[in-house]
């Protein structure tokens, strides 16, 4: 199955996969464990990994090569958004070698 992978660099990849995983949950199947750092969000047309690391969150969606786009949009775009103040960028690379979305807050910062 094809896929995308992007790796977020933050010092806190635990409590963003769980947020993330928990605002899914309202329109789909999700799951984290915060024993093992890990998580899954199940869409219709595909499926999304969530990996906490030590100093990042690694992501990965598989689907179809036509949904990977959509997959990459709807993950990236609600943790980007998440994580405005901490200014988390999300640079997706697919499988095949080309470069997926990149995703950033281009909202101005509040403070």
């Amino acid at each position: 199955m094809p896929r995308s992978e992007a790796r977020v660099a933050t010092d806190r990849p635990a409590r963003y996969a769980k947020q993330l995983a928990a605002h899914m949950s309202r329109k789909i199947e999700t799951q984290w464990s915060d024993e093992t750092g890990r998580g899954t969000l199940t869409f219709g047309l595909g499926t999304a990994t969530l990996e906490a690391a030590s100093d990042a969150l690694l992501l990965t969606v598989e689907g179809e090569t036509e949904n990977l786009p959509g997959l990459e949009d709807v993950v990236g775009r609600h943790l980007v958004r998440f994580g405005a103040r901490d200014e988390l960028v999300v640079a997706w690379r697919r499988d095949n070698g080309e470069a997926g979305l990149v995703q950033r807050n281009e909202e101005p910062a509040e403070g």
